[in-house]
């Protein structure tokens, strides 16, 4: 029985991935408490786009991640509610020359060895796929495993479906880890009390890595920010997510300095949501001109109509980079009863379900979907003192 106090397992953080791993933990029979220092999507979920991809992702364990999680979402379409705005609508990628294209033919080659259904589109045959885009590009690929969600409303929608396995504790920070006397975890400390667990869930997202500092193990979460223009509602003027072939290398960049590229996807409530840019300048979130000036060059180079069209509105987002663009999912040996679901940058809200399903499976001794080694916690160095 889940008492306010005491639960099988204490998640921290409210997002898309925190809620995930309530919502599995708790139909494998778990009781769950979720703690977040603010409200359900707070973070860096209530700033994404929704997006649900395969297309961007080199073969690799990310991508054997994102494969997975492409089954899940449709599960999870199916059992909660119409307002997550599930929307399997596809993505396309597009290129303006001819070396682009080769670029994109090359990459969807591998990604389809990797199980990627990837279409290869003739320049000429570009319009009837999206009327509305520029003239004059040499082609694409159209990816229809990508997919959309309103990521909010899914996080919130998880955390309903545990019942009253799931106990929410919002608007408290985790101050400390409470361990016993060999190190093991026994819950956390907040602000208004204790909570006691045998296991904790690292699910802070970009804080993810101080969340780690207090348990006193390195995991070297950073924000990575970005910002999203929102334009005024508009009939289907773009049926995909649609972007240019530079997106691919800017979400596998390292980079530190701004970096922008075309994304453009409609959503069915109507406005037009443009990206993206990524850079690595810590917390900050005032507002670049520049970057939204990149973002609208951008959004009417491949889509002309959107010129003449208002955005209402734009917002920044952080997304938490680790190093190796890996996620860290999984236990940490380096202190018992704690595990980690965090890092995943860009694309948690696509692989929330199969980061729960993970940790579930960690939590109960159930089989595992794939092998975990290369999200293994520990794997980063420390820093030299």
């Amino acid at each position: 029985m889940l008492t306010r106090n005491a639960s099988d397992v204490i998640v921290v953080g409210a997002g898309i991935v925190g809620a995930a791993c309530a919502h599995y933990a708790a139909h494998a029979g778990l009781t769950v408490t979720v703690v977040d220092r603010g409200p359900v999507a707070g973070g860096t979920t209530g700033a994404g786009e929704g997006n649900l991809l395969v297309s961007d992702k080199e073969p690799g364990p990310e991508l054997e991640l994102a494969l997975l999680s492409t089954g899940l979402w449709q599960e999870l379409a199916d059992l909660l509610p119409p307002r997550i705005e599930y929307e399997p609508k596809g993505g396309l990628v597009v290129a303006s020359s001819e070396p682009g294209m080769r670029a994109l033919r090359d990459f969807a080659a591998r990604q389809e060895k990797a199980g990627v259904t990837a279409q290869e589109v003739p320049g000429d045959r570009l319009h009837d796929l999206e009327p509305h885009l520029a003239p004059g590009l040499t082609g694409g690929f159209r990816y229809p495993q990508d997919a959309q969600v309103m990521p909010a409303h899914a996080a919130a929608h998880l955390l309903r479906t545990g019942g009253d396995r799931i106990r929410l504790r919002l608007g408290e920070e985790v101050t400390g880890l409470l361990t016993g006397a060999t190190g093991e975890i026994r819950g956390v400390r907040t602000a208004t009390g204790d909570i006691h667990a045998p296991y904790v869930v690292n699910a802070a997202g970009t804080w993810g890595g101080a969340l780690a500092d207090l348990a006193g193990v390195h995991l070297p979460v950073l924000p990575r920010r970005g910002f999203v223009l929102v334009t005024e509602p508009l009939p289907r003027v773009v049926r995909h997510k649609v972007y240019a072939a530079d997106y691919v290398a800017d979400v596998a960049s390292g980079s530190a300095a701004l970096q922008t590229s075309a994304v453009v996807e409609g959503t069915p409530a109507g406005p037009v949501l443009i990206g993206a840019s990524r850079e690595r300048v810590g917390f900050d979130r005032t507002l670049s001109t520049e970057v939204l000036r990149r973002l609208a060059a951008g959004a009417t180079a491949l889509f002309p109509v959107l010129g003449t069209v208002r955005a209402m509105r734009t917002y920044p987002g952080f997304r938490p980079y680790l190093p190796d663009h890996l996620p860290a999912i999984g236990p940490d040996p380096r202190v018992p009863g704690l595990l980690h679901a965090c890092g995943h940058e860009g694309a948690g809200i696509g692989l929330a379900p199969v980061t729960g399903l993970i940790v579930a499976a960690c939590l109960t001794g159930g089989e595992m979907p794939l092998d975990i080694h290369p999200f293994r916690p520990e794997r980063f160095a420390p820093p030299e003192p």
